[in-house]
């Protein structure tokens, strides 16, 4: 064998090695990668969802909590742009015998201060002892969240959430409550104050 076909042979035989892009991981993922954002059947459950049920048909809020809590995971989705307008940080609920806080663990029940998956509706603005000094009031819909609205599970900022991704660091925690920086709060508020009906807010895992 010549050496040109050697040369030829080891480009191939590389060539067809999987790449961290050909195979994203949670670990692998950038802030920009599609992979990251909701998938496209998640998009329509919640555009049917929000017509159904009376809810803002412009936007909507999903947060994935698969995704490490250092990265991006808060996307928020314009129905008529058919795209993520914005994307940002969100702390999950600390958990209660959580060893270290740094994956998420869900519940329903009170002060067990977990995250809770489901679709939300984002109620009333209010006041927030924390960040920026407000909140929104969120009221689950489903089985898995629907003791949020008594359990003081909010929608507020926090000043030692992030502006930007802080990957392999890990978020503080909340007590359940989706917990995202100052800035983004302010963009969220701007967002909200714009639609005519409440949104929808999906937390998943």
């Amino acid at each position: 064998m010549s050496k040109l076909l050697v040369v030829v042979f080891l480009f191939l035989g590389f060539g067809t090695v999987k790449s961290p892009e050909n195979n994203p991981s949670l670990e692998t993922l950038s802030p920009s990668n599609p992979v990251n954002q909701p998938s496209k059947s998640r998009i329509i459950e919640a555009k049917n969802y929000v017509k159904k049920n009376g809810l803002d048909t412009a936007k909507c809020i999903f947060i994935d909590m698969k995704v490490h809590s250092g990265r991006n995971r808060l996307f928020v989705y314009d129905f008529q742009k058919q795209s993520v307008i914005k994307s940002a940080l969100c702390a999950h609920g600390s958990g209660k015998g959580n060893m270290d806080g740094k994956i998420a663990q869900f519940s329903n029940v009170p002060e067990s201060h977990c995250s809770s998956i489901g679709k939300y509706k984002i109620g009333k603005r209010g006041w927030s002892n924390w960040g920026v000094h407000f909140n929104y009031k969120l009221h689950g819909l489903e089985s898995t969240n629907s003791n949020a609205y008594d359990r003081f599970i909010v929608l507020h900022a926090y000043e030692y959430v992030d502006d930007a991704e802080i990957y392999p660091e890990y978020l503080v925690t909340s007590w359940g409550c989706p917990m995202v920086s100052n800035n983004t709060l302010l963009y969220l508020d701007k967002v909200l104050k714009s639609t005519q009906k409440p949104v929808l807010m999906w937390i998943y895992n």
